[in-house]
């Protein structure tokens, strides 16, 4: 009986010593920080990053609009040909558009695709743009005909020229 009753009184000593924080390894229990939310500096930092960001993601005139989609649709047939007929699924027109679209307006491919294509979405713009180069493909033969035609070279110069409208952009 004796050992319960040890047992019991180490129990409630041992919660005594937890609530009042003695029984920490580092000697006593350290103040917590109030959360940031408490704090009004946080609240109006984290308004002005985000006043920030939504207003650098803004895309500026309609000129603009029409140069980035274009320069998504050309890098986007560039690369589906080069899928498709030449075994290279790398899409390194699509990274390249993409690293320069973040390096010089702060915005991606797909931010062109949610917000400025006719779909605003970006798997419906996928979509169309895949189906739109399936029925060019098709319509000069396949992919033995479009090789035998200009067409892979006017999609490079097409897709080139749309790179240098961007980087022209101030």
């Amino acid at each position: 009986m004796g050992l319960a009753t040890d047992t019991t009184q180490r129990q409630s000593m041992l919660a005594a010593l937890t609530r009042t924080g003695l029984s920490s390894r580092f000697g006593g229990r350290r103040p917590r920080p109030a959360p940031l939310s408490r704090h009004p500096l946080t609240w109006l930092i984290l308004l002005a990053c985000i006043a920030s960001v939504a207003g650098a993601a803004d895309v500026p005139d309609e000129e603009t609009r029409k140069i980035l989609v274009e320069a998504v649709e050309a890098a986007s047939v560039a690369d589906l040909y080069h899928a498709r007929c030449r075994g290279d699924v790398s899409g390194r027109r699509m990274e390249n558009l993409n690293k320069l679209l973040v390096g010089k307006l702060r915005i991606t491919v797909l931010t062109v695709k949610d917000d400025l294509f006719p779909e605003r979405s970006y798997r419906r713009a996928e979509q169309r743009l895949e189906q739109d180069f399936a029925t060019i493909l098709r319509d000069v033969g396949g992919c033995q005909g479009a090789k035998e035609s200009t067409l892979p070279e006017q999609w490079k110069n097409r897709y080139e020229a749309t790179l240098d409208a961007i980087r022209a952009l101030p």
